[in-house]
């Protein structure tokens, strides 16, 4: 347990400080690209956040999910676009400890032209067979559903092996990020609070 009366954060020591650990942009990238579901949040009426995995698919600066009209996840992000994803590189070939939430707006399309082509995009990935991209994109075409592109506003990203690095003492300062308002500002404020300063 920490020593309270002598308390002083240390992110090379704790996990208090982990804004100035982000993804290098390169890395995000080649996640975006290579993850395949993604957590969906936002929230209902009565102000619950809500979240659910969606199939996911990062093209032209914006991910791209599906779901049919009728979900209530389509009727909250009419009455407010606001939402976020949430995605890890747990399962992918970067392997785990990276995570990235991107704050989103919501855009609804049901025109055919942009139906054609996120369908075939999603179902056609390389690790689906010919046989087995073709029936999922078959089975996404139905009257009902609405694709979702959702813009991102604001990233907020974590690189668990930068962090790694640095509690070794190995990570170079010119890999770390800066420290963000959480850090760098309320971190301050709470230590105050807490008469921890």
């Amino acid at each position: 347990m920490a020593d309270e009366a002598n308390y002083e954060p240390d992110p090379t020591k704790d996990h208090e400080t982990v804004s100035i650990y982000p993804i290098d942009e390169d890395v995000k990238e080649e996640l975006l690209s290579s993850v395949r579901e993604a957590v969906l949040n936002w929230s209902t009426k009565d102000g619950w956040p809500v979240g659910v995995m969606h199939a996911v698919l990062w093209a032209k600066g914006s991910f791209w999910m599906t779901a049919a009209a009728h979900r209530h996840r389509m009727a909250a992000l009419r009455r407010d676009p606001r939402c976020s994803v949430v995605l890890t590189s747990t399962g992918t070939h970067l392997g785990p400890g990276k995570t990235i939430t991107a704050k989103c707006r919501c855009i609804m399309h049901e025109d055919r032209a942009i139906k054609d082509w996120f369908y075939h995009d999603l179902a056609f990935r390389p690790e689906a067979s010919e046989e087995q991209a073709a029936a999922f994109e078959k089975s996404l075409d139905s009257p009902l559903r609405v694709v979702m592109e959702l813009v991102p506003e604001k990233w907020i990203t974590f690189d668990g092996a930068k962090m790694g690095l640095a509690s070794a003492g190995q990570l170079p300062d010119d890999k770390k990020g800066p420290a963000l308002s959480s850090d760098a500002v309320r971190l301050q404020k709470e230590l105050d609070a807490r008469g921890l300063a």
